[in-house]
């Protein structure tokens, strides 16, 4: 049986040294880290994430707000008030809750959030930054996997990766933090996707197997080495007449098999998740430094 990779500890650790420095600013600038959380519509996933956002602001000494807009608010309204916050000096982060509604170009709202406040790490300031490694910020997700490796004692280091998933908040970024020549990363890095052919002759190769794929239980033990580390980023509702709410949560990864042949693998719920909220929460903290120290 694999060794489990709960995030919920190593979150916890996390966020007391983000409470550390929170408390530290405080004291020597009397400066409070804030965040601000942009949600438009009423999606109640949605709602649960930016709730627990601000629940976790709390716990470490932060200030936070959310700002919820209607579902049918046109596109101008929500530049206005991400503008707005751009300059409003109690935010050093501002978080746009995605997706955001059809109407609505998100990549423009990406786009006109100060890249100094974005604490999500997708401006295109700040994927280039990522990019030369020299990152201000790294996406939560992608950010929290590398933590859940280090902090287990699994080093990316000369070890071949495999990335199943290309978007812009976990594949993409994750692959560059991880091939970076800097500790904590080096690793032999490759990402399949939708148009990959053959997609277990890939993943057999891993060392550390990353499921981003949105597709629940996706990643068989067959496709699976033996010995492999694997990090479960999905999380899916599928329907179970056994609980009372009628779904329970699954992942990309099908944990009880693959479980029997990995050396260690993420849960789900309670394993990348908890660590995502945990990272932002570091960038919001940093976000606030750099507004202070400027270097």
């Amino acid at each position: 049986m694999a060794k489990i990779l709960d995030g919920r500890p190593l979150a916890q650790e996390i966020r007391s040294e983000v409470a550390a420095g929170v408390a530290e600013i405080q004291q020597k600038h009397g400066v409070t880290p804030g965040l601000a959380a942009v949600l438009v519509g009423d999606d109640p996933a949605s709602a649960i994430y930016v709730r627990n956002k601000r629940r976790a602001c709390a716990e470490v000494g932060m200030f936070s707000d959310s700002f919820t807009l209607p579902w049918d608010t046109d596109q101008g309204e929500v530049l206005a008030l991400v503008d707005q916050l751009n300059s409003d000096d109690r935010f050093h982060g501002i978080l746009v809750q995605l997706p955001l509604p059809p109407q609505i170009d998100t990549q423009k709202i990406i786009e006109s959030t100060n890249p100094s406040k974005d604490v999500d790490g997708i401006h295109p300031y700040n994927v280039g930054k990522l990019v030369q490694g020299r990152p201000d910020f790294i996406p939560g997700t992608p950010a929290g996997i590398q933590q859940i490796l280090l902090r287990n004692g699994y080093d990316p280091s000369g070890q071949n990766v495999v990335v199943c998933g290309r978007s812009e908040i976990v594949g993409k970024p994750l692959a560059v933090l991880l091939m970076q020549r800097q500790p904590g990363a080096n690793a032999t890095v490759t990402i399949c996707h939708t148009r990959t052919t053959d997609l277990a002759t890939y993943t057999r190769q891993a060392d550390i197997l990353v499921a981003a794929t949105g597709q629940p239980n996706m990643i068989t033990a067959s496709m699976v080495k033996d010995g492999a580390v694997v990090i479960d980023v999905g999380i899916n509702r599928v329907e179970d007449s056994t609980r009372r709410r009628g779904y329970r949560l699954v992942g990309d990864v099908d944990f009880d098999s693959v479980s029997q042949k990995a050396e260690a693998i993420t849960p789900v719920p309670g394993g990348v998740g908890p660590m995502t909220i945990a990272m932002l929460l570091v960038n919001t903290l940093t976000a606030t430094r750099l507004s202070i120290y400027e270097h």
